[in-house]
């Protein structure tokens, strides 16, 4: 629609320039965003017989210019197009660099990564440590015995004894069947004696297996202000670590009382005569 309306224009000053000649005729107040053609210097001054000659559109000597703002010449259009291209070309290499930094730069955006050494440290602040992955071998888990032990785990105390099975706050730096010792302990305890520590006890430990990583159960969290209009609602599954306690040290075990076995009676069956 544009090209048609300017050709329609151009039709129309042309015409009108063939009955009313005028020397300082230009065409610059027609240039648009659209194409239009450069016509040969005898068609823009007519010669004194009056005769002026139509465009051919369709001829491919016909130049067409590209021009991209209002009343702005070629030379404008040039240096703006290179002042374009140069930041342009600017962008990609910017574009390139940060690629390349992000190549170079580690996959553990999200995730950070941790050296043994922080590690340890990190684990030993939280209440734990790790002692290796479970072996067939390994004969951990006994028989219960009559001892207690309270221990901390994070910001959470625990009263454990040997068999027991707790769910803490997921541990970061432990996987499934890995043998751990949890050496904050606050006090142990037996028939015998009693042991509290100030605040932990520095030779007391609880050994302890992972079982699992879990999730606990769906909390809902609502939010509401009345006269408000705001209500928001969204829920919480806290990860959780699945702690089989095997041994308690650091105090000592009384011995488990033996049960005895009752004998069985034999029954003197009567030999008729």
């Amino acid at each position: 629609m544009a090209n048609r309306r300017c050709i329609q224009t151009l039709t129309q000053q042309l015409y009108k320039s063939k009955l009313r000649p005028d020397p300082s005729f230009s065409l610059h107040h027609l240039r648009t965003l659209t194409q239009i053609p450069n016509l040969p210097q005898n068609s823009l001054h007519p010669k004194p017989h009056h005769t002026l000659s139509i465009p051919n559109f369709n001829s491919p000597l016909t130049n067409f210019n590209t021009y991209r703002h209002f009343s702005s010449d070629r030379r404008d259009n040039s240096d703006e197009s290179e002042e374009d291209e140069s930041e342009y070309d600017d962008d990609e290499e910017d574009d390139d660099g940060d690629d390349e930094m992000e190549e170079n730069r580690p996959n553990s955006i999200g995730k950070r990564e941790y050296t043994p050494e922080e590690r340890e440290s990190e684990a030993a602040a939280i209440g734990y440590k790790v002692m290796g992955q479970l072996q067939r071998s390994d004969r951990v888990f006994k028989l219960y015995e009559p001892v207690f032990a309270v221990i901390q785990i994070g910001a959470h105390q625990f009263k454990v004894s040997n068999g027991d099975c707790i769910y803490t706050e997921k541990l970061k730096f432990c996987e499934v069947n890995d043998k751990l010792i949890l050496n904050k302990v606050l006090m142990l305890g037996s028939k015998t004696q009693t042991m509290i520590g100030r605040p932990v006890l520095p030779e007391a430990a609880v050994h302890a297996v992972v079982e699992e990583h879990a999730l606990d159960a769906k909390v809902i969290i609502f939010k509401k202000k009345r006269r408000k209009n705001y209500r928001r609602t969204k829920g919480h599954r806290q990860e959780l670590t699945k702690l089989r306690i095997t041994d308690i040290q650091g105090i000592e075990k009384p011995e488990m009382p033996e049960v005895p076995t009752p004998a069985k009676k034999v029954e003197k069956v009567a030999v008729a005569a």
